[in-house]
């Protein structure tokens, strides 16, 4: 079982990557999409994020009002802690699930917007970096999620620099042309990782 770190900035196209890696064979692992899935309405995530911090956080139908709750964890960083330590486990938990669902000879994608930030690399035997300048993906953020420049800017540089992303990579792959161009790039990476993976 190969381990893939998935990791790029925001509006670097990590997301689109991702689906072609998957459309390949790679069984993906998405901790971003996990964590909403495990404080959905019924879970047991859910229950106790609302005793930790109140029905002030649910939305009337009865989901998490994530606006709502993100207001209040980022502001306190012991509230956010709060939040971490009820979610994260449970994120392990589906993740090692996933995990043992997954033939012995998978190539396993594990998509982390934060890998580099919380200096995950190690975790993985191979890390892969969608890159693109800051410019293409300010641009790619106004055009495709209607983001102001100023918003697109902070949230860039809330994240790793792109020049500590790069030098986590064992692979690279730049995304700033055509989606051919993508297209033909990650073709070129699933057939590294293919061989990796043989080599075992």
């Amino acid at each position: 079982m190969l381990k893939i770190g998935l990791t790029g900035g925001i509006g670097s196209g990590k997301s689109e990557v991702s689906r072609r890696l998957s459309a390949r064979g790679a069984v993906v692992i998405d901790a971003d999409k996990i964590a909403r899935e495990v404080v959905e309405p019924g879970t047991v995530g859910l229950s106790r994020v609302v005793a930790a911090f109140g029905e002030g956080v649910l939305r009337p139908d009865g989901s998490l009002n994530r606006e709502r709750l993100g207001a209040v964890v980022f502001a306190d960083p012991d509230r956010l802690a709060a939040l971490n330590a009820i979610v994260h486990p449970l994120v392990g938990e589906r993740v090692a699930e996933l995990q043992g669902q997954a033939a012995d000879d998978a190539i396993l994608v594990y998509d982390v917007p934060l890998l580099v930030e919380n200096k995950l690399a190690p975790m993985y035997d191979v890390v892969i970096v969608v890159d693109a300048a800051d410019e293409v993906r300010i641009r790619r953020l106004a055009d495709h999620r209607g983001m102001p420049e100023a918003d697109a800017k902070a949230r860039i540089a809330a994240q790793a620099s792109r020049e500590d992303r790069l030098a986590a990579a064992d692979l690279v792959i730049p995304n700033e042309g055509s989606l051919d161009d993508l297209e033909a790039r990650v073709d070129e990476v699933w057939h590294e990782l293919v061989r990796r993976a043989a080599r075992g």
